[in-house]
């Protein structure tokens, strides 16, 4: 692969803008000085913008697993009990996480298919849970949830929400208050197009009245929060670069305008679904719930994955996703958020098709650039 050279579409980390990678090439900050505060201050402000939210916010040096995971063992003892719900690898992971310091219950459902609301909904009604987690957009099956309702099961019964928000924030229409979410979590390799290792939690006033304080030491959230809100700082020595990377890549969201970058990806989205269509290939998930920040498209029989993927990367510099756990050679996965131009994928489709054609698959050509070609013509 052609560093500089390559149509960067995997649905995260995803492509960085070369503002963003100057951010880091800079000397040694101190992470105590009134300069690296300055940074956070400015930090905080954009991420409440981003969240549109004025809750509390916190940074975490570590993926959005490690968010994830934060989240979860600030909220729950082993005495105290979750709700998981999964229908993808992410989801899954929610109960994955939760095994670890309680004894969750999991709701999953068929990979494709949305979280099962109506049994959500009647574990609820028995009061036994201090929280509900739940993946909004699932990037192993490119899907959706429908959260909102979530949100108002949450609500009904005073159970705290936890969101991944990992690949919707920045990239979805995510609004805590509307969602009824008390944290929400996002990735910075996702739909911000910032490097990865950092997470950013969004904090309700209802959530903080209930955080644990002695669950851990690194991944303390009050301590986090504290430390933002009241001084600019981090408890502990940050991920520095990516802190400056950070700011950057939220300064450019702002530059947009998250409304106008949400609408752009969603455009996209629509043009991504319309290609698919042309060249008479089939989504992965319901379609009903179809992701806007990635899509997942099953092979037609007889095209392999690695000869499929593989004349992708060689012959066009053109990565895609493969898929994960059950449906492994069986999808692959497009990911349109972030910074991904039109131009990208006009290109990505050009490929798909020259590669299909080779591997002996009867299509029209042209037709998915089309479709591309004609949404964007539409968008602008």
């Amino acid at each position: 692969m052609d560093l500089q050279d390559n149509v960067f579409m995997l649905p995260g980390p995803v492509k960085i803008h070369p503002r963003v990678l100057a951010a880091m090439s800079v000397p040694s900050v101190a992470h105590r000085s009134k300069d690296f505060s300055a940074v956070n201050a400015e930090i905080r402000e954009l991420l409440k913008y981003l969240f549109k939210s004025e809750n509390d916010v916190a940074v975490m040096s570590g993926s959005g697993t490690a968010g994830l995971e934060t989240a979860i063992v600030n909220l729950v003892n082993r005495d105290e009990k979750i709700l998981t719900t999964g229908n993808g690898k992410f989801g899954e992971r929610l109960g994955e996480i939760a095994r670890i310091y309680t004894d969750p219950t999991d709701i999953l459902t068929q990979w494709g298919e949305p979280i099962d609301l109506e049994r959500i909904a009647v574990e609820l009604e028995t009061g036994m849970y201090k929280a509900v987690a739940v993946c909004h957009n699932e990037t192993s099956t490119a899907l959706t949830n429908p959260v909102e309702e979530v949100g108002k099961l949450a609500r009904k019964h005073d159970v705290i929400f936890i969101l991944d928000g990992i690949t919707s924030v920045g990239g979805l229409d995510v609004d805590p208050e509307r969602i009824g979410a008390d944290i929400v979590v996002f990735g910075s390799q996702k739909c911000i197009a910032a490097p990865a290792g950092l997470a950013a939690l969004s904090v309700s006033d209802r959530a903080k009245e209930v955080l644990h304080d002695d669950t851990s030491y690194y991944l303390n959230l009050n301590k986090h929060i504290k430390k933002l809100r009241d001084g600019d700082q981090t408890p502990y020595t940050p991920a520095i670069p990516l802190h400056l990377a950070l700011r950057e890549a939220l300064r450019m969201v702002k530059e947009e305008g998250i409304d106008n970058r949400v609408s752009k990806i969603a455009a996209m989205a629509d043009a991504t679904r319309a290609a698919v269509k042309a060249l008479d290939l089939d989504l992965f998930p319901n379609p009903d719930y179809a992701s806007d920040t990635v899509t997942a498209i099953r092979y037609p029989d007889g095209i392999s994955d690695a000869d499929f993927r593989g004349a992708l990367l060689n012959d066009y510099n053109v990565i895609v996703a493969g898929a994960q756990a059950e449906i492994k050679g069986k999808v692959f996965r497009i990911g349109h958020m972030g910074i991904c131009s039109w131009t990208d994928l006009v290109a990505t489709f050009g490929a798909i098709e020259a590669v299909l054609t080779r591997l002996g698959y009867d299509l029209e050509k042209g037709a998915s650039v089309a479709a591309v070609v004609d949404a964007m013509t539409r968008f602008e």
